[in-house]
């Protein structure tokens, strides 16, 4: 089964990286020799980030059109809320991207978040690699849109793009110790609404700080999603993003923090956690129950 799957992944046959996702997803046996053994791929991955509202959904799908319409491979992961009941995904907004869904050269799938913190989904850097391997100009994964605790998306895109709107006024000082320090483009959404120019000057005057301390601009990019006016602009320096940070340090960091994810998502396979609700239950009865110290014994 795996080798006829990685067969497939490496003939680019998007219905067995659809099934790999799914034993991925649930963990089936031997997933993990599977993806030691995936060819390197060289797609960048551009996030798509921004609070609820902004036109994430939209700015993806124009996004798809102007790479798609180069004749590029676009692979799109989006990360939905989960339920609360079955952990399945809320597809609240994937209806924005109908039209791609049997195009050749586009591959869409929606994850749940499956409780996970920062808005991504638990095996999110081990479906990016999948579909890496799988031969895609470009990879795209748009996030929940939780607010502060999303900048987890910075450890896994090259590229992280946060989207705002022209209303969020002072919502943007309310980001500023979250999503705005994990930018390397702002897109402001929706830019024909009334406010838009002062909402873009003041968003620069705030990221100025910035400008001095990294020595390079960020940019701030107005985009109407529903009409595609400025995603040629965004496209573009999205690209040049990348390629400027490919061979840098930066890149490094990036596979850095991916591999201490990976490491940390290993080591805890073998804590059973109702095993480890017995243990301090047994303890609770006969004794005073002091957590720092059981962590203590239990990891000796």
């Amino acid at each position: 089964m795996w080798q006829q799957l990685l067969t497939g992944i490496i003939q680019q046959d998007q219905r067995a990286l659809a099934r790999s996702i799914s034993y991925v997803e649930n963990e089936v046996p031997g997933y993990e020799n599977f993806l030691s053994q995936l060819p390197a791929g060289n797609a960048s991955i551009t996030g798509i980030t921004g609070p609820p509202g902004a036109g994430k959904s939209t700015l993806v799908d124009a996004l798809i059109h102007e790479w798609v319409s180069k004749e590029k491979k676009v692979g799109v992961l989006c990360v939905d809320p989960s339920s609360p009941f079955n952990l399945g995904a809320v597809l609240g907004d994937r209806i924005r991207m109908s039209e791609w869904y049997n195009h050749p050269n586009v591959f869409i799938r929606s994850l749940a978040t499956r409780g996970a913190l920062g808005g991504l989904h638990p095996h999110i850097i081990d479906i990016t690699a999948l579909m890496q391997a799988t031969g895609f100009d470009h990879i795209i994964v748009e996030t929940v849109g939780v607010g502060q605790s999303e900048i987890e998306i910075a450890g896994l895109a090259d590229t992280t793009v946060v989207v705002v709107v022209p209303e969020a006024g002072d919502e943007v000082q309310t980001m500023k110790a979250g999503l705005m320090e994990i930018a390397d483009i702002f897109v402001v959404n929706k830019s024909d609404r009334p406010e838009a120019d002062l909402f873009v000057k003041n968003l620069r005057m705030m990221l100025a700080p910035a400008f001095y301390q990294t020595k390079t601009e960020i940019p701030v990019i107005k985009t109407v999603a529903t009409h595609k006016t400025g995603i040629p602009e965004l496209a573009n320096a999205i690209e040049q993003h990348q390629s400027a940070t490919h061979h840098s340090e930066r890149k490094d960091w990036l596979l850095t923090e991916r591999a201490w994810k990976l490491i940390q998502q290993y080591r805890m396979n073998d804590i059973d956690k109702e095993l480890l609700k017995e243990k301090i239950a047994a303890l609770r009865k006969k004794e005073a129950f002091n957590l720092f110290g059981f962590i203590q014994s239990y990891t000796k």
